[in-house]
């Protein structure tokens, strides 16, 4: 079956899930704000779960339409063949969101809709009750200046629930903000990777998971994987095929620390939950004490800033340790995200190569790339 699928993403991040998405073979339709669409098929939903590192989550596109009337949103989600995907036990339920639109009430627009998707299965199934006791079908109404979009979520818990993460600590990066961080990089699998602020390891973890192509959500469930519309044989397929495509071979370098011990605790117990445990060095270590003797290299980081931490003097501490490391290594590059606008000046005293705003979660922040001299 052809498929218009969505893969939600990030703001910011577009580009990266883009090009994410053209790697796994499929045809570009259409880059939005936070979305980009593609053409595929079912085995497509289930390669793109798997695989995608910097997407939210992955739609199905059921329809798009104008509607400024109830009776017009009725009839035109109605109109949709949800036959075709929600059995008769389906246990649907619907989402919305409005901007900019006549159809201006949520709770509304989800009801409407949900009848229209009710009266529809009624008439195909000849059934007057749904028990809803079976697999979960989430529809999400998201209506912007008018313009209705409908979709089926596929994945269920976010993209970033990658299955590691057991252990944390106080706010973390996601786990597709740091993927998006290290693909936006210069780090391939044959540099160093350092991360002397590393938290709970998230930054180093999604380094290996991409350094040693491990599919990031090989070892998690999606909510499609229950439904009858897609075989059951696409998942074996595609996960034995993941399996198959990772390289154990690769010798990766790619170093974390963290002066809070706690930290590192947590890190290396999640890189052994995500099976990267032995290519990952951990330890505790305080910015001030990095030391290196390599050529070059590359620094991802998400140090404590404002929203995260209160002493002031600990972050300018740190900024002295990345002015220092910097002078010492200029051949090594830098990239940084942070909420700090204050960072170019006080960490390296000069502008940044690029900048690229993103959120993490509701927080505005912004990645920033420092080069290194060329060797």
């Amino acid at each position: 079956m052809k498929l218009e699928i969505i893969a939600a993403a990030t703001f910011g991040l577009e580009a990266v899930v883009k090009r994410e998405i053209e790697h796994l073979g499929y045809k570009i339709l259409k880059t939005e704000d936070g979305k980009i669409t593609f053409l595929g098929d079912e085995r497509a939903v289930v390669r793109a779960n798997l695989w995608l590192r910097s997407a939210d989550r992955v739609q199905i596109k059921m329809g798009e339409f104008m509607a400024r009337e109830f009776e017009e949103l009725f009839q035109q989600v109605k109109a949709i063949a949800w036959e075709e995907w929600i059995p008769p036990e389906g246990k649907f339920i619907v989402n919305g969101s409005s901007v900019k639109s006549k159809l201006s009430s949520v709770p509304a627009c989800q009801s409407v809709a949900e009848k229209a998707v009710v009266e529809r299965l009624k008439e195909i199934y000849g059934i007057e009750h749904f028990e809803k006791t079976g697999a979960l079908y989430d529809i999400k109404i998201t209506l912007l200046k008018d313009r209705v979009t409908v979709t089926l979520d596929t994945t269920g818990p976010g993209l970033h629930k990658r299955g590691y993460r057991k252990h944390s600590v106080e706010a973390p990066i996601k786990e597709t903000i740091a993927a998006a961080l290290v693909q936006l990089s210069f780090w391939n699998k044959d540099r160093i990777l350092t991360d002397p602020c590393c938290g709970s390891g998230t930054i180093p973890i999604e380094a290996a998971l991409i350094g040693r192509n491990i599919a990031p959500g090989i070892s998690r469930q999606f909510v499609c994987e229950d439904w009858e519309a897609i075989p059951s044989k696409l998942w074996k397929e595609e996960r034995k095929a993941a399996y198959d495509a990772i390289d154990n071979d690769c010798n990766l370098r790619i170093y974390g620390s963290d002066i809070n011990p706690a930290a590192i605790r947590a890190a290396k117990a999640n890189a052994e939950e995500a099976g990267v445990d032995d290519c990952i060095r951990f330890s505790v270590a305080d910015v001030s004490s990095l030391r290196t003797k390599a050529l070059s290299g590359v620094m991802i980081t998400n140090p404590p800033y404002g929203e995260r931490i209160g002493d002031s003097h600990a972050i300018e501490d740190i900024y002295k340790a990345y002015r220092s490391f910097f002078q010492e290594n200029p051949t090594w590059s830098l990239f940084v995200v942070t909420s700090d606008k204050t960072i170019e000046q006080k960490a390296m005293a000069r502008p940044a190569d690029r900048r690229r705003k993103l959120y993490n979660g509701r927080l505005e922040i912004c990645y920033y790339q420092f080069h290194g001299e060329k060797v």
